[in-house]
């Protein structure tokens, strides 16, 4: 039958090869999907939990790909692996490595010259991967995290609540998100810092 993926507001659509590449071929729904792709995310927020990488790492294009691959290893083929197909989202899947190193460029001339608060620059390195969105999927997921690895192991500082201490309906958190990333998108990050703590 294969897997049934709707698609909501601010996803990215699987291609049908893309689809074809998930390791458990019995998930069909999105809800096995989505339970399937937490009980890996867990896992992988527990690996990080355990490792300290310097700042030269994180900011490197082998430990983006290595979180991205934490994160799905169990789920897809391709978790790790830049995509290969363009999306709705994101650059052109040729210019993903380019656009990625200036986001790495950038989030360490931020640190050295003291731009923005730690916060601040952690939101921004997020929003910048998430923009570039580099994976077939899970690119929202991948970033959150990496800017929560960035504040914690690097600034140390709490990770970030995404929202998640906000008293409002898991849709409307959604919304928020969105909306604060498409502020961040004109440049505006007061939501999105604000909402990253919320």
């Amino acid at each position: 039958m294969g897997l049934n993926y709707p698609i909501t507001e601010g996803q990215t659509p699987l291609s049908e090869d893309e689809k074809d590449e998930i390791l458990n071929s019995t998930i069909e729904r999105r809800e096995e999907l989505d339970g399937a792709e937490q009980i890996n995310i867990e896992k992988s927020i527990n690996w990080v939990r355990t490792i300290s990488p310097q700042l030269g790492e994180i900011l490197s294009e082998e430990f983006i790909k290595r979180v991205h691959d934490k994160m799905f290893d169990d789920v897809w083929k391709w978790a790790g692996s830049y995509r290969t197909t363009n999306k709705n989202l994101g650059v052109d899947k040729f210019e993903i490595p380019i656009e990625l190193r200036k986001v790495m460029d950038d989030c360490k001339y931020w640190i050295e010259n003291k731009l923005f608060s730690s916060d601040e620059i952690a939101v921004r390195f997020k929003h910048r991967i998430v923009v570039v969105h580099p994976f077939a999927n899970g690119n929202g997921r991948h970033s959150r995290l990496m800017g929560d690895i960035l504040v914690s192991k690097y600034f140390k500082q709490p990770v970030f609540s995404w929202g998640s201490k906000s008293m409002t309906k898991p849709n409307e958190t959604r919304q928020k998100y969105l909306s604060a990333l498409r502020k961040a998108d004109n440049g505006k990050y007061e939501d999105l810092i604000v909402f990253a703590r919320s």
